[in-house]
């Protein structure tokens, strides 16, 4: 049997056993109340209410416009609805680069206030303080490395990341330091896999992968995408399971229909 259906909840220590055995991790972003529930309900280990808010939910063109307060405000909508998966939260963009103070003090409000599990920051030696401030509170981290998002306008671009030897070598000795200090998993987001297979080897705790290959310890990718609510995104790393949007568009199409032309309601749907 695997330890995922072994226990109630999945805690940060449940996806530490399952890298030791080698069973893969399912992770999935979710942003409210309604989607969490079904995400929850069909056996999914890990929930990320992801920044990502901030394009799926918000419509922004990038995560670094997504507030403290509404990251709690998704997270605390996700929590009341899951009782199985670990949900993580993103401390999103200004909230803990440069100030291990400022850092410790969002995540203790995500916490008390959303009831989440563990909190989610990028990067790797520059925040190195935040993290160990963070963790000394008690407070489950998990790291980001690779693409992360909230720097884009530093790297320029969405592109691949860690291709060359330096890049790579700094991210295996940033992944080692989370380790070190204390973080229970990190996710490495567009990086070969041959560097994400030699991640997962080289430390002990779970590393998820999105665009980062097979050979990681789990998957994550953004629920929007993966269910084909969004169209405009479909980098390779994508599959949609499902074409939302189209199912969408036709039944609210027929509810249209029906209304117009006074086919809904029928003698059956009234009073």
């Amino acid at each position: 049997m695997s330890v995922h259906k072994e226990v109630k909840r999945v805690t940060t220590l449940t996806l530490q056993e399952m890298k030791q055995r080698g069973e893969k991790i399912a992770m999935l972003t979710a942003y409210d109340y309604s989607m969490a529930k079904l995400i929850d309900a069909s056996g999914i280990d890990v929930i990320l209410v992801g920044d990502s808010a901030s394009n799926t939910m918000a419509g922004y063109e990038t995560t670094l416009p997504m507030t403290l307060d509404y990251m709690i405000y998704h997270a605390a909508s996700v929590v009341r609805a899951v009782n199985h998966a670990l949900v993580v939260v993103d401390l999103p963009f200004g909230t803990y680069q440069g100030n291990s103070i400022e850092a410790l003090n969002s995540a203790i409000r995500v916490m008390k206030e959303s009831g989440a599990h563990a909190i989610k920051i990028e990067g790797g030696q520059e925040i190195q303080e935040s993290i160990s401030r963070i963790i000394s509170a008690g407070i489950p981290v998990m790291g980001h490395l690779g693409l992360t998002p909230q720097s884009i306008f530093k790297f320029g671009t969405y592109g691949v990341r860690a291709k060359e030897e330096k890049e790579a070598e700094r991210l295996i000795a940033d992944a080692k330091l989370l380790e070190e200090l204390g973080c229970f998993g990190i996710v490495l987001e567009k990086i070969p896999a041959t560097l994400a297979a030699k991640v997962a080897q080289e430390v002990n705790i779970p590393i998820i992968g999105i665009g980062a290959g097979s050979e990681v310890d789990g998957q994550v990718l953004v629920m929007h995408d993966m269910l084909g609510i969004t169209q405009e995104f479909a980098p390779r790393f994508l599959r949609r399971y499902l074409n939302l949007a189209d199912e969408i568009k036709t039944a609210v199409n027929q509810y249209v229909d029906d209304v117009k032309n006074v086919n809904f309601p029928s003698e059956k749907e009234q009073y």
